[in-house]
């Protein structure tokens, strides 16, 4: 349980330039709280104890403002980067390596029963505000921009920006962690404009106008 801790305080200082010291962390961030009592509660929902599994669940809403159903599935270094507002819904599986910002919902489309929620691949990160909703598959490697609605699978290696999202893709080159961006990510529509805006000058100068 230590060397899990310690691997949770060093991915937040990895992905927080704000993290001055590791007590700072352990005692104040809410997004390692929040893990943390996701790893009880989910212990005691495998066991069958319901009850405490979401009573441990929503006295952590309490203190946090994130509700992370105790059936979700969560690797390692998992950061939650501010995280008010965060909902993790109870068949989301979460991979290693995952950031996620603030405002975010991995959440289903109905009353389906079954798998409902979104599987996330590892070294994905979720930008504030976006919902992922659906029982689809988010592939590894990959970016969803801030307030991205994500309705159905993304590739690997993969950027998502749009209501609804749509795909960008980088040549399968894997993200490093140290350029996810939740902000400057491109955008296929101004892409797509500024390629049809260079197509028409060249008609233009070729007819002479």
């Amino acid at each position: 349980m230590f060397s899990q801790l310690k691997e949770d305080i060093n991915c937040i200082k990895t992905h927080d330039p704000a993290a001055a010291s590791s007590l700072e962390i352990l005692l104040l961030y809410p997004g390692l709280k929040a893990v943390r009592s996701h790893r009880r509660a989910h212990r005691h929902y495998l066991r069958g104890r319901l009850f405490i599994a979401r009573w441990i669940s929503q006295r952590a809403v309490r203190k946090t403002g994130i509700e992370i159903h105790p059936g979700a599935k969560i690797g390692r270094r998992f950061f939650i980067d501010h995280g008010t507002g965060v909902v993790i819904g109870e068949t989301a599986e979460i991979g290693d390596d995952v950031v996620m910002y603030q405002g975010v919902t991995l959440g289903g489309t109905g009353k389906d029963t079954g798998k409902r929620h979104p599987t996330i691949g590892s070294n994905v990160l979720i930008g504030a505000g976006a919902k992922v909703l659906g029982p689809f598959k988010v592939g590894d490697n990959t970016n969803i921009a801030a307030g991205a609605v994500v309705l159905e699978e993304i590739p690997p290696n993969c950027t998502a920006v749009g209501v609804p999202a749509k795909v960008v893709k980088r040549d399968g080159v894997r993200v490093p962690p140290d350029d996810l961006d939740q902000v400057n990510i491109p955008n296929p529509f101004d892409e797509e404009l500024a390629r049809l805006e260079k197509l028409i000058l060249a008609v233009k100068k070729a007819i002479g106008e």
